[in-house]
């Protein structure tokens, strides 16, 4: 029986180096992407073919629970054992100035983008009596930074909901953690003064998106198990 993980926002940056790295380790990776097709096609050529696209927007609760069925329906018989919760936006701005649209946008896809996914997927785990679970949070839902309130909230939310639906499974042999990485370079951080944050970060530099992979690799895998309801930073030391 192939091994099954569901990578959501998997055609670039972190979510790439994840299908990746997963991959390597075994897995049948389904990278899920909302829209950029070229771009998961690229993944998915860095996998060697390892796997299969499966688009959805995350935050569309009917679009998830419909894309995952029709996998099922293809798959009769097997279930995603490890899920990667790692879509996410960021609509930067102070608060005072922000537009509800951004508010909204960057909650829906990073909070509720976890529940559309992860319930669904929750029943197989559980009756199979193994599961990863995996959420992407950031040193923004830790210590919280200027100008990332909405982006805060969302990861803040992300890291408590894995504190609770980690106690919730742990006894069906699902673990549910959180990896929180500080500045890693990715699209998402282009823009950044760099040289600037670099002064702030004792290890001197930004991280890398395989760095991360290789940490969300080892929570997927049975040496992990009895690791769960845990938040790990990736920071280079940054203090949070």
């Amino acid at each position: 029986m192939n091994k099954y993980a569901l990578v959501t926002g998997g055609s670039r940056g972190i979510g790439r180096a994840v299908c990746v790295r997963l991959a390597k380790e075994g897995f049948h990776v389904i990278i899920n992407y909302a829209s950029n097709e070229a771009a998961a096609q690229e993944t998915l050529q860095l996998m060697d073919g390892q796997g299969e696209l499966l688009p959805f927007d995350v935050s569309n609760a009917e679009q998830v629970r419909a894309a995952l069925a029709d996998w099922q329906a293809r798959h009769t018989g097997e279930y995603i054992s490890v899920l990667v919760n790692n879509a996410g936006i960021r609509k930067d701005n102070v608060l005072a100035l922000m537009p509800e649209t951004d508010w909204h946008r960057v909650l829906n896809i990073s909070l509720s983008g976890f529940f559309n996914v992860t319930q669904p997927l929750l029943p197989a785990m559980q009756l199979r009596k193994f599961g990863r679970i995996i959420n992407m949070a950031s040193v923004s839902g830790i210590k919280g930074l200027p100008g990332q309130v909405n982006y805060s909230a969302a990861k803040g939310g992300i890291i408590a909901a894995t504190k609770s639906l980690a106690q919730e499974v742990a006894r069906r042999g699902v673990t549910v953690n959180a990896v929180a990485p500080g500045f890693i370079k990715t699209d998402m951080t282009e823009g950044l003064d760099e040289a600037a944050l670099c002064k702030q970060i004792p290890a001197a530099r930004f991280g890398k998106p395989e760095e991360v992979a290789a940490l969300v690799a080892f929570l997927a895998s049975e040496d992990a198990a009895y690791i769960t309801g845990s938040v790990i930073s990736i920071n280079g030391g940054l203090y949070t």
